[in-house]
């Protein structure tokens, strides 16, 4: 990866011992009877400036920890600390403030956005949120520069999401996710819907967006190969549990677990 942004050597996050897990329930009185580990003790460090890829097969955590990251998954328990603050203790209205510095790209760039906004609605949606002492003007030049930053034109902010290709209605995705000026992106499988071409220019546009902005990344993906070209670290996950930590030269040139092992060897290779 290019590294032009200065590093801190402090972590922006710590997980620690992170449990994600869902009651099932049975009997006339639906009385808990067991529980779903959705996430099971899990701990790992977000280094500031770099990219954490966090792999593993469908069931197997990944999204459910990044949906815990943003309290949009109920902590069982466990210790979530951004910039030094705890927040599985805060409330809905102590964390607002960090939903401005911590967002996320969803997968699917179509369902993601509203196909009834325009393109200016749905980047100025989160500037009237966290922002709404600024005035109209302002704010449309805003969504202007973030569309040109991510490769759009500005007139775009015209037209609504299925006026355009998958590809750049991701790129809409993440001018929204940038609009806050967060510090801290979760990348949820953001380049698993589209074609194996937009996808390098999808991953190339975040890794020069990081080198510009000093942005940190929770790159979640099933895809290897991917994950591979942009995380500085990798998290394996498997059923609920993290089966190998380590550097990303360290899991592709000498994994540890055999469950890594297999992943790799299901990579195809030319």
């Amino acid at each position: 990866m290019t590294d032009t942004a200065p590093v801190s050597s402090a972590p922006l996050l710590e997980v620690e011992n992170l449990r994600v897990h869902y009651p099932l329930r049975g009997g006339l009185l639906r009385r808990v009877v067991d529980h779903v580990r959705a996430v099971d003790d899990v701990s790992f460090p977000g280094a500031r400036g770099r990219t954490t890829g966090l792999v593993g097969e469908s069931g197997s955590g990944k999204t459910t920890i990044g949906r815990a990251l943003i309290k949009l998954a109920p902590i069982t328990g466990g210790s979530i600390r951004f910039n030094g603050t705890e927040l599985t203790t805060l409330s809905n209205r102590e964390f607002l403030p960090f939903r401005k510095r911590v967002q996320m790209i969803f997968q699917d760039p179509f369902n993601s956005l509203n196909p009834r906004m325009t393109v200016e609605a749905i980047i100025r949606e989160p500037l009237d949120i966290h922002f709404p002492k600024q005035g109209v003007a302002e704010k449309r030049e805003r969504v202007a520069g973030l569309l040109r930053r991510v490769g759009l034109e500005p007139d775009h902010m015209h037209r609504y999401p299925h006026q355009f290709s998958g590809g750049q209605r991701q790129r809409i995705g993440i001018a929204r996710a940038l609009a806050v000026e967060p510090e801290f992106i979760i990348c949820d499988e953001a380049v698993s819907a589209l074609d194996v071409s937009v996808q390098a220019q999808v991953v190339n546009l975040l890794q020069d967006l990081q080198a510009e902005l000093g942005l940190t990344y929770l790159f979640i993906a099933h895809d290897l190969a991917v994950v591979e070209h942009i995380s500085d670290h990798v998290l394996v996950m498997h059923r609920g549990k993290l089966v190998e930590s380590a550097s990303a030269e360290e899991i592709y040139r000498e994994p540890k677990a055999d469950y890594t092992r297999k992943l790799l060897d299901a990579v195809p290779r030319l």
